[in-house]
């Protein structure tokens, strides 16, 4: 072995050795203590009425929270990589904002705009019936404004790499707006909205920061506890079942981001097929 296979081997080591200890090895010492405590245990763990409202809440909260950033995601990257306008390089940093707050900043934000109390729009809000802040419609905001990236930085590359020529070409050929964005724009940028979704999914199930301060972390008739929540209350008040949970967390992310990954794989050498087929078969 020369030099330069002997620095590659190094580098790949490193590479491995540096992945294994900050991912491979916590996953391995939660499945562990998962395994080791016995399936009864595991099983009393997630079926707990408890448990189970806070798997239903957090699957609510992450399904409504995608659901916004799916559709405004995709308009403000149509908007960043097809137009051209004053106040558009502020816009994609305002759209990279999330990644660099604190979720605990966040979640604060929010209360001082939503607070029933002391909130711009909170006390209106609060005077007509509708809370925001300690009740589900606030840790939706705060799961949408922390994974909403995810989805926009997916999708704006793929536009700006596809340029605007078959859609330029589709509205020679008579086809409107809706037709254009349909037959053209979908097809080009689902296998990055799909792999945008997951991610977005698998931030919104595992936030803990900004839906701690704006849930109120309550438990019981009106719970806005989420399964991060009560882990963090278990392992806190040492009550078993902590390591349950998070395993069952751990399960349904990683098999979401594989299953999506091997779907993408699939997808993407015939990605481009589509949209030529829409202009050629006179779909339009």
């Amino acid at each position: 072995m020369g030099s330069r296979g002997a620095g590659r081997f190094v580098g790949r080591f490193i590479a491995l050795a540096y992945v294994a200890v900050l991912v491979l090895v916590p996953l391995v010492v939660v499945f562990w203590k998962t395994v080791s405590a016995g399936p009864s245990e595991f099983w009393s763990a997630i079926s707990s009425h408890q448990a189970v409202t806070a798997f239903r809440l957090t699957a609510e909260i992450s399904v409504a929270a995608v659901a916004l950033n799916t559709v405004f995601g995709v308009g403000v990257a149509l908007l960043i990589a097809r137009h051209r306008f004053p106040g558009r390089r502020l816009l994609s940093a305002l759209a990279d904002l999330p990644i660099s707050v604190s979720p605990i900043v966040v979640g604060l934000a929010l209360v001082l705009v939503y607070g029933p109390i002391d909130g711009w729009f909170g006390k209106g809000l609060h005077s007509a019936g509708i809370e925001i802040i300690f009740a589900v419609p606030g840790m939706i905001l705060a799961t949408a404004f922390v994974s909403m990236p995810l989805i926009l930085r997916e999708i704006v590359p793929v536009l700006e790499e596809a340029g605007t020529e078959q859609e330029q070409a589709a509205r020679v050929l008579g086809a409107n707006a809706w037709q254009r964005f349909v037959r053209i724009t979908i097809p080009i940028i689902r296998p990055a909205l799909l792999y945008g979704i997951v991610l977005s999914l698998a931030r919104s199930i595992g936030e803990y920061g900004a839906v701690l301060v704006v849930s109120g972390n309550v438990s019981g008739a009106n719970q806005t506890q989420t399964v991060p929540l009560l882990v963090s209350e278990r392992i806190q008040q040492l009550e078993p079942g902590a390591y349950q949970l998070a395993f069952l967390l751990i399960v349904v992310t990683v098999l979401t981001i594989v299953v999506v990954n091997l779907r993408r794989t699939r997808d993407e050498p015939n990605n481009v097929e589509p949209h030529d087929a829409g202009l050629n078969e006179g779909g339009l």
